[in-house]
């Protein structure tokens, strides 16, 4: 069954730690995705939602709902980082907190290509003022030279 997806069910600031990842996968379902299911609690190995994009990726989320002074630190990168892609075979991996990261947390998520969703880029992708996060990824390496040569055609045909 799909999430619902109204104000309600948005609301990430009013969410205990399990609503919480109702609300993340009520985003998902909003933007554009399909297959979404909240698979979070004791034996999920790092999943809390899992969604398929519009165009065919495996998203695979892990949710933390901390107080604003708590931050996500390198050990919960690194424990999510051992199961996204090889066990839940992820196309695209993404924490999002309430909170905030460490730096570490930060060198990590960059180098494994996990993608950090803190709380002030949660908020805004909950109020639809920014992408859902796997559209804001950048271009693969190919897909740039493409695009490139592509601008640079078109400016050297004006």
């Amino acid at each position: 069954m799909a999430p619902v997806v109204d104000e309600e069910a948005l609301d990430h600031v009013a969410a205990d730690p399990y609503e919480f990842e109702h609300t993340v996968a009520a985003l998902c379902a909003r933007d554009g995705c399909t297959s979404v299911k909240v698979v979070g609690g004791a034996g999920d190995l790092g999943a809390d939602v899992l969604a398929t994009t519009a165009d065919g990726r495996r998203v695979v989320i892990q949710c933390k709902r901390y107080a604003p002074d708590h931050r996500v630190g390198s050990p919960d990168l690194q424990r999510f980082g051992g199961t996204c892609w090889s066990v839940h075979e992820a196309d695209v991996a993404a924490l999002v907190t309430t909170s905030s990261f460490t730096d570490p947390a930060l060198d990590y998520a960059a180098s494994c290509g996990i993608l950090c969703v803190d709380g002030p880029a949660l908020s805004a992708w909950t109020a639809s003022e920014a992408p859902a996060p796997w559209d804001a990824l950048p271009p693969e390496p190919g897909e740039q030279a493409e695009a490139t040569a592509e601008a640079e055609a078109e400016a050297a045909a004006r």
